[in-house]
Formats: C-alpha cells, structure tokens, sequence
C-alpha cells in the first residue's frame, strides 16, 4: 500500500495541470473537500489542495506547449538525472529536464515509450505529499497501457520495479506494481498495470497515469463529480475483493478514479 515514508520508485506527488485553475480548484473542493493554498507570487500559478490543513494533490495552469488537462503521478528518486539517463536508455522520452525548484526538490517529466506520462521528484525540503490512504485521498496509482510487456520492462529498467499478475478472466491480468526491496506480494502493492483491452485500442485509447482517491461512498462521490460536470468513464461498479469504484474524466478532460475500499474482515 503507499504510504508517507517514500522509497525509491514509490508515488511521492500529485499534480493536476489545467486550463483554468481556478474553476478546477472550485470542482475538487466540492467533491472532495479540499481547500487550495497557492505556492506564491513566484509560483506561476502553482499551488496546494489541503485536506485538513495537510497537502493531498497540488495544481497548476498548463506549461507545455500542446498539453492536455491532466493528472502527474510523480514517483520518488534519490536521483533525478540518474533516473533521466535511466529513462532515455530504456526508451522513455525526456519531457522536461531536471530542475530543481526552489528548495523543495528536483523534477524531472518524462513520457514512456508508449505515450504515458509521468514524472519523479527528488526530495529537498518537500518530502512528498503529507496524506496518501485516507479517505479523499491518494490510494493507488495505475497505468492503462496500450502495450503491457513493453511497459513492465521499462518501468523495471527505469524503478527496479517488481510485479505480480493477478488474472482477470477473459480480461487477461492485472499487473500490480511492488517497489524494489520489498517482497513481492500484492500486500506491499503501490499501483497497477492494465493492458488496454482491444475495443478501447480500436476506439483509439492511449496509454495514461491516473490517481485512485479513496471515498467513504463511492455513489455519493461519484453523484457529486457528475453533478458538477465530470464524464463517468466507469460508473460505479463493485470489483470482487477490491471494493467498489468508479472512473471520471473531470470538466476539464483529466481522468481520476474514486474507490470505497472493502472493510478488513476479521
């Protein structure tokens, strides 16, 4: 599961990248009850969502030429421009170089080789996000990819990444991602990798990142994002020993996904 104490290869950060920041700022904090905080004068724009005075995502106005709304996942390294050359050796593309910004830390973005975007952060005085698991908030990471061999093998070149597959049925399997140094189980899972199955290929899908957040209601959740604009992709729907969830595209075309965890038995 994620958690705050970030090794290398885990999700550290989240951040949204939207043409109006401040109508995004208004739908999130209507859903999920989250307050924004900005970065500051030097910030262009940047800033925090808070839940409970603690930062959850961050958002910021669109930088790149031709980007599309979207949400970054953000994966730590000790080591940005280690994990660049790592990138460009496996085949990944170098969108934007590493930076450091300010005293925060350093970034890099990159884009894989089959069109996912993605992006790591090095740590300085910004350890990561202060709240991941709790309810709206950070749970889990997936990647849709068009291929999902190329994929594994890029991310295990560029993280150290290990994997399990979980079989779906006529689906094929869903691959969860297991940070290095760590054994190998779906308990210690931190995302996963779901081939594209042909029909979305066929309707012209591409591979993409995007963020669980958890919810106390998953139904309730989703009636709030769609009331207020969002497209439901998946709507709500129970998944056998997960819990039950649903996929948005936000009013602005950036897609989350929401889940109500199943509750321990005892």
């Amino acid at each position: 599961m994620l958690s705050t104490k970030y090794e290398p290869g885990a999700p550290n950060w989240l951040d949204l990248g939207v043409p109006d920041v401040d109508a995004a700022v208004a739908f999130y904090s209507e859903v999920f009850g989250w307050t924004f905080e900005s970065a500051g004068p030097d910030a262009g724009g940047y800033g925090f969502f808070r839940l409970d005075g603690r930062i959850v995502a961050a958002i910021g106005p669109l930088v790149e030429e031709g980007a599309s709304p979207s949400w970054t996942v953000y994966f730590h390294t000790p080591d940005a421009d280690g994990t660049a050359k790592a990138v460009e050796t496996a085949g990944g593309t170098v969108r934007a170089a590493p930076m450091d910004v300010f005293t925060a830390g350093r970034l890099a973005a990159f884009t894989d080789p089959d069109g996912a975007q993605f992006a790591v952060w090095q740590p300085g005085d910004t350890k990561g996000l202060d709240v991941v698991m709790e309810s709206n908030a950070l749970c889990w990471t997936e990647l849709y990819t068009t291929d999902s061999a190329r994929s594994k093998d890029f991310y295990h070149s560029v993280f150290s990444w290990q994997y399990q597959d979980l079989p779906m049925g006529e689906a094929g399997a869903y691959t969860i991602v297991v940070p290095a140094g760590v054994a190998a189980s779906p308990a210690f899972g931190q995302g996963g990798i779901m081939q594209l199955p042909q029909e979305n290929l066929d309707r012209g899908s591409t591979s993409e990142w995007h963020p669980y957040f958890g919810v106390d209601d998953c139904d309730a959740t989703a009636a709030a994002a769609t009331e207020r604009g969002a497209v439901a992709l998946i709507p709500p729907v129970d998944a056998e020993g997960v819990g039950r969830l649903a996929m948005f595209r936000d009013p602005y075309g950036a897609t989350f996904a929401i889940i109500k965890g199943e509750p321990p038995t005892s």
